[in-house]
């Protein structure tokens, strides 16, 4: 039988995680240990379908993928009508945001100086993700695909993440 002081303590953890939207993983501080911090998957489902109603709204069709700390898919949504490449193209945009930390816009300008930087598994350097952050850390990204451009793609994907702040 639970108690009813881990009852409310679960409550209490749980009402934080959602004010929050992030989860950090907390381990007995030891050597070799570190703290990260997740986006919840709700405020990853806010996120995804905040970008997907922004491309909805302009009439656009498109992919939109969130991905965690680590790169991995959180989820994805393909909007109605999205072409078939948008899918990946949209997972790896948010893959690529989060491993640098920085709008996938930006780093297209970072080809001109290491164009081998493109040849990294899993990576796309075209606009259209954008990095979440707890602080200056990366711990997700948006990732949208299959607008007519990288900049409407981004601007979509940046509507995600502000969806995250309100």
């Amino acid at each position: 039988m639970i108690s009813t002081r881990t009852r409310i303590a679960a409550a209490v953890a749980a009402l934080a995680i959602t004010t929050v939207g992030a989860v950090s993983a907390t381990a007995a501080p030891a050597t070799g240990v570190v703290q990260t911090s997740h986006l919840t998957i709700a405020s990853a489902q806010k996120a995804a379908q905040a970008a997907l109603n922004a491309a909805t709204k302009a009439g656009q069709h498109v992919s939109v993928a969130v991905v965690d700390r680590d790169g991995n898919t959180v989820l994805t949504l393909r909007g109605d009508g999205a072409g078939p490449q948008s899918y990946s193209s949209a997972q790896q945009k948010a893959f690529t945001a989060v491993s640098w930390n920085a709008k996938t816009s930006e780093l297209v300008g970072r080809l001109q100086q290491t164009p081998t930087l493109k040849d990294i598994e899993g990576t796309l350097f075209l606009a259209g993700a954008v990095p979440v952050t707890a602080g200056s850390t990366p711990i997700a990204a948006v990732g949208v695909a299959g607008a007519p451009s990288g900049a409407q793609d981004e601007t979509f994907a940046q509507a995600g993440v502000d969806a995250l702040g309100k």
